[in-house]
């Protein structure tokens, strides 16, 4: 089973906290109303799904390091280097947001329309998306470049949601 991913936009991280903390981690975009503006991407974590996509943009070959991210959630501290010995800790179990690098939501705001057939084409290539089909991941790909647009023109940050 793979991860469940929410991608969202905000204006920082302590407005995004403050809504986990009345949604008990849940993904800001399954209150009704949402809570914030964004797309579901099952299985498309930041660090290997969305920077494979990143790469088919930038057509580079994917690194680890392609989707810059800082952990906003939990909003307890990490554990130390041995990890947790507790297995309820939020930081084991989850559910994660990550804030991710501005240079991504502007990697992907400048998409142009025409041009993401042929990304999505290269993107699903990887061996990560088990054989998906193009037809099957435009849309997802469309949803997340139009929200990184949306976020990239209010000056908004993009957040990735994820549960395992």
């Amino acid at each position: 089973m793979g991860a469940l991913t929410d991608y969202f936009r905000a204006v920082g991280a302590t407005s995004v906290v403050e809504v986990l903390e009345r949604t008990d981690g849940g993904s800001p975009l399954g209150a009704e109303p949402p809570a914030f503006d964004g797309v579901e991407a099952k299985h498309v974590d930041p660090t290997i799904v969305l920077a494979m996509l990143i790469a088919a943009i930038r057509q580079v070959e994917w690194r680890v390091e392609l989707v810059g991210e800082t952990t906003v959630w939990p909003a307890s501290p990490a554990p130390g280097p041995d990890g947790s010995q507790d297995e309820d800790d939020p930081w084991m179990t989850g559910p994660w947001v990550s804030e991710l690098d501005p240079l991504v939501r502007d990697t992907l705001a400048a998409v142009r329309d025409d041009e993401l057939p042929a990304i999505v084409a290269r993107w699903v290539q990887a061996e990560e998306l088990h054989r998906a089909h193009a037809d099957d991941m435009q849309p997802v790909a469309e949803g997340i470049v139009l929200l990184a647009r949306r976020a990239r023109e209010a000056g908004e940050q993009l957040y990735c949601w994820m549960c395992l």
